[in-house]
């Protein structure tokens, strides 16, 4: 770990560099990205601006290190989807474990992810890349299972796996962080998540899914 001009930082530097992104992403959770100034960051983490500046550049440069770290937590999605079987009533619990595990992801990130979507929508590429990172997890994986079942012939040659895969995955995100809304619609979260995992397997399978268990 390096500070801003070079040097490797020791444990407490770490520690210091560690403190002050846990400061701004739980600032980020309760004010406008664009409302957080580095003094306020430095003021909670209990140091100095001259002390964060030492580890970021500026804020955003803070909060591009946050996204980073949470794009990684998102090879944890392409684990639900990888290697599950779609056949039956396999195929329901899979895409329920999907929804569960996608909206799960997007909750606990919610904050940082709002920003990443905002850079990414203002044309920023290095916001952009990261959206992309986490939607890829996620992609990728259902890709290979739509490819998988058309050669099995279970899935229609003239279905396009990256079409569908980043159609369902787009609708996933964009329900993702708009899920409280959902409750003025009448549908509580115990009702979207069956219906989504519904709209999940209908895209990926082109069938309705088994009877219950």
């Amino acid at each position: 770990m390096r500070t801003v001009d070079g040097r490797v930082a020791g444990r407490r530097g770490q520690a210091t560099r560690q403190k002050l992104l846990d400061c701004l992403a739980e600032m980020l959770a309760t004010s406008p990205y664009r409302d957080v100034k580095v003094i306020d960051v430095a003021r909670m983490a209990g140091t100095s601006p001259a002390t964060f500046y030492q580890y970021f550049p500026d804020v955003e440069g803070a909060v591009l290190e946050i996204a980073d770290e949470m794009a990684k937590e998102a090879s944890g999605l392409t684990d639900i989807v990888a290697g599950r079987s779609w056949a039956g009533k396999s195929g329901m619990s899979a895409a329920e474990d999907l929804v569960e595990g996608f909206l799960a992801f997007w909750r606990k990130n919610d904050a940082i992810l709002r920003v990443v979507e905002l850079g990414a929508a203002e044309g920023d590429k290095r916001f952009g890349k990261i959206r992309m990172k986490v939607l890829n997890a996620v992609v990728s994986p259902l890709q290979e299972t739509v490819k998988q079942l058309q050669s099995k012939r279970k899935v229609d040659a003239s279905v396009n796996p990256g079409a569908i895969a980043g159609a369902l995955v787009v609708m996933l995100a964009g329900i993702s962080s708009h899920q409280k809304g959902f409750q003025s619609w009448g549908a509580k979260q115990a009702d979207l998540k069956p219906n989504l995992a519904l709209l999940v397997h209908l895209g990926v399978t082109g069938r309705k899914p088994s009877a219950s268990k």
